[in-house]
């Protein structure tokens, strides 16, 4: 077997709440419970395991879309007026960047993790 990653735990003030953000806004199934996870599954079967910590350090998540996924997943995040940007570190609001020949920006989930959103690997135009 290939090696691959399975989930990763995402430390969060508030599980439910985290979870249930990022699903929603990515346009994912509602989160399920695991043990005292709340879980949320991507499409190609890695999860987030979501965990409650009374202190969070923010954390990357990048999440690669497709073209026709980038465009609700954009609109979700304007229409609940999250600030977005650019670049990682948050200097290019209100824009999105187009890398590669993709389209990809950043915003922030309530635990203050910095979550990117992209539609080509990084390099992709080099390949």
């Amino acid at each position: 077997m290939a090696v691959q990653l399975n989930h990763t735990i995402v430390p969060s003030r508030d599980k439910e709440a985290g979870a249930r953000f990022v699903a929603r806004i990515l346009g994912l199934p509602e989160p399920r419970r695991f043990g005292h996870f709340v879980v949320v599954e991507m499409a190609n079967g890695v999860s987030l395991d979501y965990d409650n910590r009374s202190e969070v350090t923010p954390e990357h998540y990048a999440f690669l879309v497709d073209d026709a996924d980038f465009d609700p997943i954009f609109q979700r995040v304007q229409d609940g007026h999250i600030p977005y940007y650019a670049d990682p570190g948050h200097h290019q609001e209100g824009v999105i960047n187009t890398r590669d020949g993709g389209r990809g920006f950043y915003f922030t989930d309530p635990s203050g993790h910095n979550l990117e959103v992209l539609t080509r690997p990084y390099g992709w135009g080099a390949r």
